[in-house]
Parts: structure tokens; C-alpha cells; sequence
């Protein structure tokens, strides 16, 4: 007859959530410059930092979009943070951003503290299983560390309960805007001076120029292929039928028309934010004119 381990009771109540193994965390890259800059910006005395996450929560994936530092003290036993500050600038986050919400709070560091799990017993008051992202910002390893955990409750019924952060998979994407930033400070990376940002339109005509090198790569790839050089891969000839399956089915007349439509577009938006960028510089002298 099978007999119920003495541990039964307890593995069943620390056992991790179906949420816990499935959640993932998807950090956009402004996040992470952001978090570096309150580090740079620290106080002589702070060892760490910490802010609030603001993003979106759905179908076991948490999208971090935003954050915000909070100023705090850590002590020996007890935390003292800001909290009226941190309140104040969610509401005018959200006063910008109406769909940004709380969804848990970043520290630096590598590793979770003794301070963590009052921190973010605070946060867990704020929003429902709020995530703990940590940011190595001291490059240990040659490299920024990215981690994020979940708090799973744990203990014996009926006794003494508590909390252990557990980790949970981390993911880095990207808004369209967002890529162009990352490839500009790519570009000056290794530079001795200073880049400036390229104009739209010389955007447009390196864009282009990278497209027709990977289509180039593509088209030789293909017929090295067809040629037995190289061997096939079923993979890349899916993602090949669904590129060509995407692509619109058009007359070279009805493709050029739809181009020059966008670029005027583009001109548009590049001609009106010149006026206003000039309206505004007229203005500021206009009103330093009538102080003096």
C-alpha cells in the first residue's frame, strides 16, 4: 500500500504556479537606459537604486515599456523610500500614457537582497504579482546582467509562511523607433566623435541600402541551393513562402505610386515639425524681447 511522504503537505504548498513557469518579461530598451541613468545619477551614499516598472500585463506576459526611479534609504533593518514621489509620478505617467500601469519595480544589482522582500510586499499592494527586475549595472562578467523573479509564498499551512523570489524567463524587444535608436548608438559605439542623427530621408536611402544587401544575400543563398552548393534547410524555406506569401501582389505602377505617396507624406510631417521647431524659437526670443 503506497504511503503519503511526510513532505507531501508542504511540497504541494511551495510548489511554483503554472504562472511562474510560463511568465515572461519583455524589456524594451529604453528601460534599461533609463535605469542606467538614475545609477550614474546616484547619490554618494547609495549603493543601489530602485524604481517603479510601468507597462502591460496580459496571457502570462508582462511588457515593461517605462520605469521611473524612487528615492530610497536602505537601513540595517528597515527600508525608507519616497513613496509619495513615486505616487506623484506614476499619475503624470499616466497622464501621458494611460495604459502604462504598474507591473513591479527594478533594482541594480546582481542578486536579491535582504531588503527585496519589503520592497516588494509594497509593490504587491499596488499591483496584482508584481515582477522584480534586477540590472548588474557594475558589469560583472563583461556584461549587463538582466534578471527578473516573481514572489511564490511558501511554509506550512497553519505556521509560519513567507516568500521566495523565484526566477522567470526575460526577453529584450524593440518599437520600431526604438530599433533606429539602437542602430545609431551602434554606429557610435566605436566612433571617436560625436554622430549626429542622419536626416529622414538619408534614413530612407540607408534603410533601402540594407534591404538590398539582405536581399542580395537571399537571392544567393536561393541559388546556391538550387545549384546543390548548399545544403537546404525546411526552416528557411518556410520563412521564405510566408515572406513571399506577405508580400502584396502589385504592378510596378501601383508600387511607385504608393511610394511617392509615403514620401510626400514623410516630407509633410518633416516641413510641419520645421515650422513648429521655428515657431517655437520665435517665440522664446519674441517673449525674451518683451522681459527686458
Amino acid at each position: 500500500m503506497a504511503t503519503e511522504s511526510p513532505f507531501g503537505r508542504f511540497l504541494s504548498f511551495v510548489s511554483p504556479s503554472n504562472m511562474a513557469l510560463n511568465l515572461v518579461v519583455k524589456i524594451h530598451p529604453v528601460v534599461l537606459f533609463q535605469i542606467v541613468d538614475a545609477y550614474e545619477r546616484r547619490t554618494v551614499e547609495a549603493h543601489r537604486v530602485i524604481g517603479t516598472l510601468l507597462g502591460t500585463a496580459e496571457k502570462g506576459v508582462v511588457e515593461v515599456s517605462n520605469c521611473f526611479c524612487v528615492p530610497h534609504k536602505e537601513l540595517e533593518d528597515q527600508v525608507e523610500a519616497e513613496l509619495t514621489y513615486g505616487m506623484d509620478m506614476y499619475e503624470l505617467n499616466r497622464r501621458v500614457n494611460s495604459q502604462e500601469v504598474i507591473v513591479g519595480w527594478w533594482a541594480t544589482g546582481n542578486a536579491v537582497t535582504n531588503h527585496s522582500s519589503l520592497i516588494h510586499e509594497y509593490y504587491a499592494r499596488e499591483c496584482k504579482n508584481p515582477v522584480h527586475v534586477t540590472v548588474d549595472t557594475t558589469l560583472m562578467g563583461a556584461r549587463m546582467g538582466i534578471k527578473a523573479y516573481i514572489s511564490v509564498p511558501f511554509g506550512v499551512p497553519g505556521g509560519t509562511t513567507g516568500c521566495m523570489f523565484t526566477p522567470v524567463s526575460v526577453e529584450i524587444t524593440c518599437y520600431e523607433p526604438e530599433v533606429v535608436g539602437l542602430q545609431l548608438c551602434q554606429k557610435t559605439q566605436y566612433a571617436k566623435r560625436q554622430v549626429e542623427p542622419m536626416p529622414d530621408l538619408a534614413q530612407v536611402a540607408d534603410a533601402t541600402q540594407n534591404l538590398s544587401r539582405l536581399l542580395d544575400g537571399v537571392l544567393a543563398y536561393v541559388e546556391d541551393v538550387l545549384a546543390s552548393r548548399a545544403p537546404p534547410d525546411n526552416a528557411v524555406g518556410r520563412a521564405l513562402l510566408d515572406m513571399v506569401n506577405s508580400v502584396p501582389k502589385m504592378t510596378a505602377e501601383e508600387f511607385e505610386t504608393m511610394f511617392n505617396s509615403n514620401v510626400k507624406d514623410l516630407l509633410m510631417v518633416v516641413c510641419l515639425s520645421q515650422l513648429i521647431k521655428t515657431q517655437l524659437q520665435l517665440n522664446e526670443k519674441l517673449t525674451l524681447l518683451t522681459t527686458l
